[in-house]
Order: structure tokens, then C-alpha cells, then sequence
């Protein structure tokens, strides 16, 4: 008895010893404006979302087209759950691979006219576990440095030599390609659509540096894949499931013996439940209304150009329209006076962006009502600090 009190009495001791250690890091997070929280939130149709009890409209999902609310695209998730039932059960090389599988990543290769494509459990799994297959300790990275987290997390996982250039400066690129270790492999890596500033990478140049220097150029679509209609040239393409297409998940594509390796090689994928047959299912009516449906993408985009003619912003060159205000606090402000006025956009804080840029990053969708994107620019108007809105 007395050895099990004093185990009980251990376990107090650390049970308080780590509520204090995360407390203190709490308490500067706090103080830094950088504390995050989980607010309770349920979402409809055109944005609409009721938050904390609260009715608004949301402009910061990245929903692009309105399809995770889609009746066509919500049956569908339910016919497969009924039809294979509710989970995978296990990864897809142990319990055996879903037929729904094969079906999306045969639609995803064919749509982005590359040979082969893999689902991943998520976009950032789909980094994760691709990037160390490509490259490794003797080899070399070279990455923009506003690529997104799972981009640098699967390159220092690699444990190949990681060199960053400036943002979309292709002249930085090559710079960090040269003396280049003998032997080695590089691979570029760059978002196609940047998530914080939605401005588009210059594809086309930087492949023509990976030939010059004998390179292979990976590219993260995830907020372009649906809407943003780029020429890709790039060998290894990823990207998710659960931005434009609305459900959840991510994909690579490439050359069919490479993707056939992932099965293979890459953790994330080995190690890993297969997605539910309802998100399967999701999954392929949405991609297959995107396939279909090419007036979505134009929607969205026009939507998104009435929000910035009516703040005389540059032309949007993605669904994603940032609006810089700096420090985190200032960024709260604001996101707290637009919520009173009926609309939820998150302020952005580090190290989600670097420090001195926290914003509101302002997405659209081809569901929200135009006079509601009108709304929330008479209400920017009106909050934003004196300067803001200069261009």
C-alpha cells in the first residue's frame, strides 16, 4: 500500500511539474499575442458558420469552391460509408486496397496529366513522407523559403543539406544550386500557389533551372489544385484534398515507377490507416464536378476581384487576398471588430508568417453571396488602421 501511495504521490509531483512547464509557455504566448484556442464552430452553406453561438459569414476557409457543403458531394460521402462501411480499418497495405483508391488517383494522374498519382492520408503526410524518398543525407534541398511547413518538416526529415532561396526569386535559386556537393541529388521545391499571399510561383523558370543543373522539381498545389490553371512542368506534383475539392486528404503524381516506390518507401503511406470510404467517396464527386464544372473556378475568381476593385487592390491572382497589418495585436483587433459586424476572418500570426507580417488572410469561395463580399469590404473600410488600404 505504502509503495502505491508513494507512485500516486510521484505522479502528482509530475503532473504538476508539467502543467507548470506548459503553463509558463502558455503565459508567453500570451503575452506575445501569439496564444492560440479552439473555438467551437459549425458550418453551412455560403459560409455561413455559427461560431461561439455567434451567426457570421466565414472568409477564411479555404473552401474554394463551396463543395464540402455540396448535396451531390455529401451523398456521396454517405453512399460509400454505407456501400464499405465506416473506416479502412487498417493501412491499405495490410487490410487490402479500397477499389475507391484506384478510381480517385486514376481521375487525379489523368487531370493533371502526369503517368501516376498516390492519396496520402493529408497534404502534409503526402510531403512528409514523399520528400524523404527523394533525396537523403548526401544530397541537397533547395526550397523557397515561404514554402509551407510540411515542405520544410519533409525536407529536414530527409536529412539532405536544406538551402533556402528568397521568395520566388529565381536568380536567389540558382545561387543556392551552385557548388553543389559531388554526386549529389537536388531537388527544388516551391508551392505553386502560396498559401499566406496567394501569389503564384514562377514555374517555368525555375524548371528551366533544375535542367540546367540537372535537378528535379517538386511543387505543392494544394491552393491551386480546382481553381488556378497554371502550366505545370514540374516531375513530382502534390496537393489536397481538402481545399478546393472540399473533403480531406492529399495526393502525389509522377513518373508510375516513382509513385509505385511510395508504397514502398514512404512512411506516411506505410504506417498509415487508408482514408474512410465516405471521404473516398467525397472525394471522387468532387473531383469529378471539378473535372466537370470549369464555371466554378471562374466564379470564385470573379468573386475575389469584386472584393479587391472594391478596396482598389491589385487584381487577385488567387482565391487568397492577404491584408498586411503587422504586429499580432493589431491583426486580433481587427478580426475581432470584423466579427462583430458578422464575418469570421482569422488573423494570421508567427510563425505561421515571419515576424512583423501578421495579416488577415481574406480566401473566397465560388458559394459565398457577392453582396455579402461587398459587405466585408465596406467593413474592412471601416476597421482597418488609417493606411492600410494605400496601393
Amino acid at each position: 500500500m505504502r509503495s502505491v501511495i508513494s507512485r500516486k504521490s510521484a505522479n502528482s509531483r509530475q503532473v504538476d511539474e508539467l502543467n507548470a512547464f506548459a503553463q509558463a509557455k502558455l503565459d508567453n504566448l500570451q503575452a506575445k499575442d501569439l496564444k492560440r484556442g479552439l473555438d467551437p464552430t459549425s458550418r453551412g452553406v455560403g459560409g455561413a458558420i455559427v461560431r461561439n453561438g455567434k451567426a457570421s459569414i466565414s472568409f477564411c476557409d479555404n473552401d474554394y469552391l463551396g463543395l464540402s457543403q455540396n448535396p451531390r458531394v455529401v451523398a456521396a460521402a454517405g453512399a460509400a460509408a454505407i456501400r464499405y462501411g465506416a473506416g479502412a480499418s487498417a493501412s491499405r497495405l495490410v487490410s487490402g486496397d479500397s477499389p475507391l483508391n484506384h478510381e480517385l488517383e486514376t481521375m487525379i494522374a489523368r487531370m493533371k496529366g502526369l503517368e501516376a498519382c498516390r492519396v496520402f492520408g493529408s497534404g502534409y503526410m503526402a510531403n512528409m513522407g514523399t520528400i524523404p524518398v527523394l533525396v537523403g543525407k548526401s544530397d541537397v534541398v533547395v526550397m523557397d523559403e515561404l514554402s509551407h511547413a510540411c515542405m520544410h518538416a519533409g525536407a529536414q526529415l530527409s536529412g539532405a543539406e536544406v538551402r533556402l532561396f528568397k521568395h520566388n526569386d529565381v536568380s536567389d535559386a540558382r545561387l543556392q544550386m551552385q557548388s553543389l556537393p559531388a554526386g549529389a541529388r537536388v531537388l527544388l521545391l516551391t508551392e505553386t500557389v502560396f498559401s499566406m499571399d496567394g501569389d503564384l510561383a514562377p514555374l517555368q523558370e525555375l524548371q528551366a533551372l533544375c535542367e540546367e543543373f540537372g535537378a528535379w522539381m517538386m511543387t505543392d498545389d494544394a491552393h491551386g489544385f480546382g481553381v488556378i490553371k497554371q502550366d505545370n512542368p514540374a516531375l513530382i506534383q502534390m496537393g489536397t484534398l481538402s481545399k478546393a475539392v472540399g473533403v480531406y486528404g492529399g495526393y502525389v503524381c509522377g513518373p508510375s515507377a516513382f509513385i509505385e516506390l511510395l508504397i514502398s518507401r514512404a512512411r506516411t503511406f506505410v504506417f498509415t490507416t487508408g482514408l474512410p470510404p465516405q471521404v473516398l467517396g467525397a472525394a471522387l464527386e468532387a473531383v469529378s464536378i471539378i473535372d466537370r464544372d470549369k464555371q466554378l473556378a471562374k466564379s470564385v475568381m470573379s468573386k475575389t476581384k469584386a472584393f479587391t476593385d472594391a478596396l482598389g487592390l491589385p487584381a487577385p491572382t488567387s482565391t487568397i487576398v492577404p491584408i498586411l497589418l503587422g504586429e499580432a495585436k493589431v491583426a486580433l483587433d481587427v478580426q475581432a471588430k470584423l466579427l462583430e459586424d458578422g464575418f469570421h476572418v482569422s488573423a494570421i500570426r508567427p510563425p505561421t508568417v515571419p515576424a512583423g507580417s501578421s495579416r488577415l488572410r481574406i480566401a473566397f469561395s465560388a458559394a459565398h453571396e457577392l453582396d455579402d463580399i461587398l459587405s466585408l469590404a465596406e467593413s474592412l473600410k471601416k476597421h482597418l488602421p488609417k493606411g492600410v488600404l494605400r496601393t
